[in-house]
């Protein structure tokens, strides 16, 4: 995009603001992993991230690391169509965590539920130079919730997704 995804502006909202919104609808506490001098004006509590520069995978472990809950929602930042009746459906059950999947297979990891028991495989993981998030999560029992609606997980990652976005929602 040229300029940090998670402080885009949707109707003059950062995008990690409106995600964090429909995250604490089905939540108890939210918060944000990255730099807390860079996130903190969102009015959330930040994390910082403990693997700096390698990715979502080290956003998941640094989120998993700090939490107190035993069940967790990790939700990109760059995806504001998500509703909180498929957030909820993906807390029923009890494998290690409970990540979206569609027909084809396709996952989508990076809006998932994951037990805080994780942690120590996610963590390992990286520390072996995993990078990629499926990679990490070998070993972790995964239970697969279906859906249909990849619009419910569009990821913003140009002005152009923005901008296409923004007129979606607008009219």
């Amino acid at each position: 995009m040229g300029f940090d995804k998670a402080l885009a502006e949707i109707d003059g909202r950062a995008m990690a603001a409106l995600v964090a919104e429909t995250a604490a609808k089905v939540c108890e506490m939210v918060s944000l992993v990255g730099d807390p001098a860079t996130y903190g004006a969102l009015g959330l509590p930040v994390i910082p991230d403990n693997f700096p520069g390698c990715g979502p995978l080290a956003g998941m472990e640094a989120a998993l690391g700090a939490t107190t809950a035993e069940w967790n929602l990790i939700v990109a930042c760059d995806m504001p169509a998500l509703d909180a009746v498929l957030l909820e459906r993906l807390f029923a059950g009890s494998a290690d965590c409970a990540i979206p999947q569609y027909e084809d297979g396709m996952l989508e990891p990076l809006c998932a539920v994951y037990h805080r028991r994780c942690h120590s495989v996610i963590r390992a993981a990286l520390e072996g130079g995993v990078r990629k998030v499926t990679h990490g999560l070998q070993g972790l029992e995964v239970r697969y919730v279906r859906v249909e609606q990849r619009d419910l997980f569009a990821n913003l990652n140009t002005t152009r997704d923005l901008a296409n976005y923004q007129r979606k929602q607008n009219g």
